[in-house]
């Protein structure tokens, strides 16, 4: 996807590019990269996969799992130099082993809006009722709805809403009527495609969004990875990149140490800590910019105004947007810089007559001396 494509009340589309013209986002079935991912391991990597199995938590200074077979009720222990718990934001390991340990610190925070799924299927012949490059975004404000394009020309449809306490929020849509109306009324183009959305609102459960932060990232012979350690709400795209990054960052920092896990560990915590916080800190501002900012022409202004210096001067200024997506600069260094520029940006918008003269020599100028030591 090459951007994102916005949808108003009225049906008309505004389009904003993710990066530059060949840098696109990729929407990924989970299902299909887990599988490959296994297939892998199992014929490249050695590694036998127990399906059915659950761990029920793990000694961390002996390196023991726990674990029951779910077909036969057999329980069992299994003795390993290390283990990697990447067993997801509700990981059985860090609830059962690290949670209970002394000055282990963890919280869990439930945002105040929920999601539901929606599958908009395929044209009659196959082909896709929209554009299936970009990822499509109804922005209203306090919720939004956006459509990931599938392989078979559907799209996979999201409604994020507050679960109540709003005009429009979930506990409100209590009959297929109410459904059909709400659709009707802020969604009149999606509804045009799909007017059968009250007979699939019940398809998909309400599901809840939670961030989980926690500290250390280690413990012994053990350590958290992916979601188990730095679990994020969805609005950045990041969270299977940043389990991904835990790996690459666990690989550099084996070689570094030489095979010392305790080292490895050590610094594993303490390096990559940061950058699971920033990550979520990022996540949930860009849920504000896809539901309200990109829908606002002063914000669309702005990122002209960012894209056109960053292409003058590519060393000096990358927007937060590719710093995160488009690079290997890390999301805490991102965050930090990203808030440096807002604030560059927001003087900028504050100039006389910026509309008009967002393009002038004068405008690069200013932005040019202010990022007077920014390097990328």
């Amino acid at each position: 996807m090459y951007g994102r494509m916005m949808h108003d009340l009225e049906g008309n589309l505004a389009y904003q590019p993710y990066g530059k013209e060949d840098q696109a986002i990729f929407s990924v079935s989970r299902g299909k990269i887990n599988a490959t991912m296994m297939d892998i391991a199992e014929n490249h990597g050695k590694a036998t996969i127990f399906y059915r199995h659950a761990c029920e938590g793990v000694n961390t200074e002996t390196g023991e799992a726990y674990l029951r077979n779910e077909l036969t009720e057999e329980r069992f222990t299994v003795k390993s130099d290390v283990v990697f718990a990447a067993d997801g934001a509700f990981s059985s390991v860090r609830y059962n082993s690290f949670q209970k340990r002394n000055r282990f610190t963890y919280s869990q925070h439930y945002i105040e809006d929920g999601y539901r799924e929606l599958l908009l299927p395929a044209n009659a012949d196959g082909s896709y009722k929209m554009d299936k490059n970009a990822l499509h975004i109804w922005p209203r404000g306090r919720f939004m709805l956006i459509a990931l394009a599938n392989e078979d020309g559907s799209f996979t449809c999201t409604l994020f809403m507050p679960y109540e306490n709003d005009q429009y929020a979930f506990d409100q849509l209590t009959s297929r009527a109410k459904v059909e109306h709400f659709f009707q009324e802020v969604f009149p183009d999606f509804y045009a495609m799909m007017p059968s959305v009250a007979d699939a609102w019940e398809d998909h459960p309400l599901s809840s969004l939670a961030i989980v932060r926690c500290k250390p990232w280690h413990a012994g012979k053990v350590a958290l990875m992916g979601d188990a350690a730095h679990a994020t709400v969805p609005f950045y795209g990041q969270g299977m990149n940043a389990g991904f990054e835990d790996c690459r960052i666990m690989f550099e920092l084996l070689e570094k140490h030489q095979e010392d896990w305790s080292a490895v560990f050590e610094e594993y915590s303490q390096v990559r800590k940061p950058d699971g916080d920033a990550l979520q800190d990022l996540s949930l501002d860009n849920y504000l910019v896809m539901r309200d900012y990109v829908a606002d022409p002063s914000f669309i202004l702005r990122k002209k105004i960012e894209a056109k210096f960053s292409e003058m001067h590519p060393d000096r200024w990358m927007p937060l947007y590719s710093q995160v997506t488009f690079s290997n600069i890390r999301y805490s260094e991102a965050y930090r810089q990203g808030q440096v520029q807002n604030a560059i940006m927001d003087e900028v918008m504050a100039m006389e007559n910026i509309e008009e003269r967002w393009e002038s020599d004068s405008v690069m100028a200013y932005l040019l001396e202010k990022s007077m030591g920014f390097k990328f």
